[in-house]
């Protein structure tokens, strides 16, 4: 273990936490696979109340035989004066490209460009169902509150109605080869590829379809 120092020590008189961690992973770097586009190495993480004095002679990065895996491995850093050794946990974290929330995003809100933003993340930290791609969200309705920042995950998001109840759709239906148009009005709400009940306005009649896109009712034959 590292020599701890009695009482604190002045800043200028002690180790950088951010050298020591540079330091294991540049020796991680010549142990492991080469890192992908999407990996990086994270290290420690170093207890700052350690108070490790700042070394006065070349820190030496040591990786001793089965000391290390395929994606992790542990670093000693040794001091030769004053003489302290640590010991530093280095692994590799693959990242994922993340849809964030721009801002806070009021329940019911229909998502565009300005509501979602991309970041970097380590994947083992991601909740289930988030999305690697802004361009999902977009178009899709919130289900729920978003908070400014949050990770924007499949569970807060329902796809768009297609049509809403009491809106004026088009019926389109299949009549012997023929496509027929008529004018309808939706009774309920519908998503995309949703059944939902429409009136017919010409005839009166109550019928069922399938909300193909904005405003378009597929009728459904029996």
């Amino acid at each position: 273990m590292a020599a701890m120092v009695a009482g604190p020590l002045r800043a200028a008189d002690r180790e950088d936490v951010a050298k020591l961690e540079a330091l294991a992973k540049s020796q991680a770097a010549l142990q492991l696979p080469p890192l992908t586009e999407r990996q990086r190495f994270v290290a420690g993480p170093i207890d700052p109340r350690m108070w490790l004095e700042r070394c006065t002679a070349p820190l030496q990065p040591i990786v001793g035989p089965g000391q290390h895996m395929r994606d992790r491995l542990l670093v000693e850093l040794r001091c030769p004066a004053p003489s302290w050794h640590l010991y530093v946990p280095v692994r590799i974290v693959g990242t994922s490209t993340v849809a964030i929330a721009a801002r806070a995003i009021v329940m019911g809100t229909v998502l565009t460009e300005k509501d979602v933003r991309t970041e970097q993340h380590d994947v083992s930290e991601l909740p289930p169902g988030y999305l690697d791609d802004p361009a999902v969200a977009i178009g899709l309705t919130a289900s729920r509150p978003i908070a400014s920042g949050a990770v924007i995950t499949n569970q807060y998001l329902v796809a768009a109605k297609a049509v809403q109840r009491g809106q004026t759709v088009t019926l389109i239906a299949d009549a012997g080869g023929l496509s027929v148009r008529m004018t309808g009005r939706a009774l309920s709400d519908g998503l995309v590829n949703q059944r939902v009940k429409v009136e017919n306005l010409s005839s009166g009649k109550i019928v069922e379809g399938i909300a193909r896109s904005e405003q378009v009712v597929e009728i459904i034959f029996q």
